[in-house]
């Protein structure tokens, strides 16, 4: 049986100033939990998302769910290069993240089958 082609989720929008961030997590969770294989990219201001104090997140408390459900699922973040913030609390929870470059990003892509675009 071939390989199932992914769906992309990929997140730019900022969680402390927009619900659309939130809600493109929401939405991967539900693919993921349907048993289809998901890449989440995290792009931009999106790696807040995975900020320590969720307090500042616009769905905070929901984003934090949604991170755990997630992780619980060994779902990795495909997280942009240099978009991480240097402070020591980001990723605090430990959720598995894989640095990706735009021509890594340009080859999930590639082998999705479909796209959500955040």
């Amino acid at each position: 049986m071939p390989e199932r082609q992914p769906v992309l989720v990929l997140i730019s929008e900022d969680p402390r100033a927009s619900h659309r961030a939130n809600e493109a997590m929401r939405i991967a969770l539900g693919i993921v939990a349907g048993e289809t294989p998901v890449d989440i990219v995290l792009a931009g201001p999106a790696v807040h998302l995975l900020d320590e104090d969720t307090d500042d997140l616009v769905d905070g408390d929901d984003i934090a769910k949604f991170r755990a459900a997630l992780k619980k699922l060994a779902v990795p973040f495909h997280v942009e290069e240099g978009a991480p913030p240097a402070d020591p609390s980001w990723n605090a929870d430990g959720h598995p993240v894989a640095p990706i470059t735009p021509d890594g990003i340009a080859a999930l892509v590639a082998k999705a089958r479909r796209f959500l675009v955040f």
